[in-house]
């Protein structure tokens, strides 16, 4: 497995325990492709570009659109804690991946008949349902990922698995937008739905990569609360002082996953180019994946607790950095600012999700990691409905008031990160 050694540091000590270490770099690669496979997808099948652009293509209501973030983001949080239990009840974690990326496929697949068959109302709804069952399988893989990787890949490697399968997504990105953006400023949802068939077919093969890995079986469990999830749920937030602190943290890093729309809607308003057409945002996600991948992989396995202070303090830096440009700057160079502005804010949350995806898995063993991502991710859908009400409410006031808001969240959030635990690292 040369390849896998000219990609990711090993650490040979702590491979022992994982299969030794040609079995760790076959499944470690297995991982990266399968990472990259699903990543790939989400940034065709993304919440904040492509669907909101469909939706528009096929007339729906505007209402709908405003639906969209929340069902993809908090419908695939919500459920984790009530699957619980029957995650932990199957020894073998990769198979339920399996099953969540092909809900995810054929999902997309139905997302694509719609752009392709349907138009206003009825169209608009039928992709919101249709991405809430993704989001309902989406639960699934989360789960089952970070489990599947603790158990196959040794501490000192996982974050740059996860770093390298966000920049392979993030090449593939930057080729779908610079195909969008050779179509035209105008993408009507036919050919949309082409590439929406495209994202289904990445589910399909990731299936194929994760059948591949060789998992140790492990012992099949149940809710360790007999008052079942909810009660097993906030039973670990209560007890649990570090995982609690990790739950908090990661709620005030939301200032880079919150910020982006409202540069946007600023940008627009500036009456410039840079950000016009779906292609331009698309290539800007994934230039930051595949820039930002790599670097806050490697930096994860070193301390992922640095790299979430560090994401947070410069994502406030720059939302401040925002105002004063456009407080201060005139339009052409506010317009030039925000551009670069969306383009760094999107690479600082590249570093934070990686960071954060690192840190819970390595801070858990077995069944307590799967519990952790569960109720993690759970509160997770419930804080990020409420940061968003907030956020948009405050927004009413206008973008500049927002994100003033969610730059406080980040330096709150970077102080409180500095009395998280070491759990990364090789030693």
């Amino acid at each position: 497995m040369a390849w896998y050694r000219r990609l990711v540091e090993e650490d040979a000590e702590g491979e022992a325990g994982h299969g030794g270490p040609e079995q760790v770099a076959a499944n470690g690669l297995r991982l990266v492709v399968a990472g990259a496979l699903q990543s790939a997808g989400d940034q065709v099948l993304n919440a904040k570009t492509v669907l909101p652009w469909l939706l528009y293509g096929l007339g729906a209501p505007a209402a709908l659109v405003g639906l969209l973030v929340p069902i993809r983001e908090s419908g695939s949080m919500l459920p984790q804690a009530a699957l619980t239990p029957w995650v932990v009840s199957r020894p073998r974690r990769a198979r339920v991946w399996m099953i969540g990326a092909t809900g995810q496929g054929v999902a997309s697949l139905a997302i694509a008949a719609a752009a392709a068959f349907l138009d206003g109302l009825v169209g608009g709804v039928v992709v919101l349902v249709a991405l809430a069952a993704f989001a309902l399988f989406r639960a699934l893989c989360s789960m089952a990922a970070k489990d599947v990787q603790g158990r196959t890949v040794p501490k000192g490697q996982r974050g740059q698995i996860t770093g390298l399968s966000t920049a392979v997504s993030g090449v593939v990105a930057v080729a779908v937008g610079l195909a969008l953006r050779a179509i035209g400023p105008d993408v009507p949802p036919e050919v949309l739905a082409w590439f929406l068939a495209g994202a289904a077919l990445t589910w399909f093969l990731g299936v194929a990569a994760y059948a591949g890995i060789r998992e140790p079986a492990g012992s099949a469990g149940g809710p360790t609360n007999s008052s079942g999830w909810w009660a097993d749920s906030w039973d670990l937030l209560a007890r649990d002082a570090p995982f609690r602190r990790f739950v908090t943290v990661r709620a005030l890093l939301l200032v880079s996953a919150l910020s982006p729309p409202f540069l946007v809607t600023l940008s627009a308003r500036t009456d410039h180019g840079l950000l016009s057409g779906l292609g331009a945002f698309v290539v800007a996600q994934g230039l930051a994946s595949v820039i930002g991948g790599r670097v806050f992989g490697r930096l994860s396995d070193r301390s992922s607790r640095l790299v979430m202070i560090g994401g947070a303090l410069a994502a406030s830096t720059v939302i401040v950095g925002v105002v004063l440009v456009v407080a201060l700057a005139d339009g052409a160079a506010a317009g030039w600012l925000l551009t670069v502005a969306y383009f760094v804010i999107s690479l600082i949350h590249v570093g934070v999700r990686v960071a954060r995806k690192t840190y819970v898995v390595d801070m858990a063993e077995g069944d307590q990691r799967t519990r952790y991502v569960a109720v993690a991710n759970t509160a997770m859908g419930v804080i990020l409905l409420a940061t968003g009400a907030v956020s948009a409410a405050i927004a009413t006031f206008g973008e500049v008031a927002a994100l003033l808001f969610l730059a406080v969240l980040g330096l709150v959030g970077a102080s409180v990160g500095r009395t998280l635990p070491e759990v990364s690292g090789r030693g």
